[in-house]
């Protein structure tokens, strides 16, 4: 969730109009309100892009899965490698920097 994020006035907006339902409406006012943006119009902005993101987030764990999906047992296992030899990089370097990365 994009929580308090405010559009920068650089950014290039297309002015539109919608017919919205009372409800839509109301649940548009009611984010802004609780989230203390500034406007419907930003508001709507940031609920959009929030199901922009969701909807990329799903279809990389769909190209994901589908690769995992269709990988044989050998690529399985040279990931496997892959993913122990990076995790103890990180237990390595955490424990050289006192836990920070």
């Amino acid at each position: 969730m994009i929580e308090g994020m405010t559009m920068q006035a650089t950014v290039r907006k297309m002015k539109r109009s919608f017919t919205l339902t009372p409800e839509v409406v109301a649940f548009v006012s009611e984010t802004r309100q609780r989230r203390q943006v500034g406007s419907d119009s930003e508001t709507l902005d940031l609920l959009l892009r929030e199901l922009m993101l969701e909807a990329r987030r799903q279809e990389f764990e769909a190209a994901c899965k589908a690769y995992y999906d269709s990988a044989s047992e050998e690529e399985l296992a040279e990931e496997r490698q892959w993913a122990e030899m990076a995790g103890s990089s990180l237990l390595l370097e955490a424990d050289a920097t006192g836990g920070r990365l």
